[in-house]
């Protein structure tokens, strides 16, 4: 269960930001086989003062809808999956929030089990994806 961390300009709406949460929701979906019910993405606001990026790191050139996306996720997946993931957010961001894909900047954190607890303070370990009843 990935857990994302979507950080978008102060000037972007509320419809773009559900867009691009459904957009990287979308890519999950389709490059990692998240389940569709699986969606936690914490959305914040920076002003431009207070969020410093390179303009140009890696020869890509960024604009003030620069938009980073953190995702916190259980390790294992493959690097074709994630090359898959990277692509399929920056064309859906693109194609329903009209993000350019040079400002679209992705980065994962892997961790186990063992890291989470996803509800009712059960050890995830115990649940490993399974399905509990409320």
């Amino acid at each position: 269960m990935p857990i994302i961390r979507t950080a978008v300009p102060k000037h972007t709406t509320q419809e773009i930001k559900l867009n691009i949460v459904q957009g990287i929701h979308s890519a999950l979906v389709e490059a990692i086989g998240m389940p569709e019910d699986e969606l936690f993405n914490l959305v914040s606001s920076y002003e431009s003062a207070d969020f410093f990026y390179s303009r140009s790191f890696n020869g890509i050139t960024r604009s003030d809808n620069f938009i980073c996306i953190e995702i916190t996720m259980r390790r294992g997946r493959s690097d074709a999956m994630k090359k898959a993931l990277y692509a399929a957010i920056s064309r859906n961001l693109n194609d329903k929030a009209g993000v350019s894909p040079k400002d679209v900047f992705i980065f994962i954190h892997e961790n186990d089990y063992s890291d989470w607890s996803v509800g009712n303070g059960v050890f995830a370990m115990q649940i490993a994806q399974q399905r509990g009843i409320d």
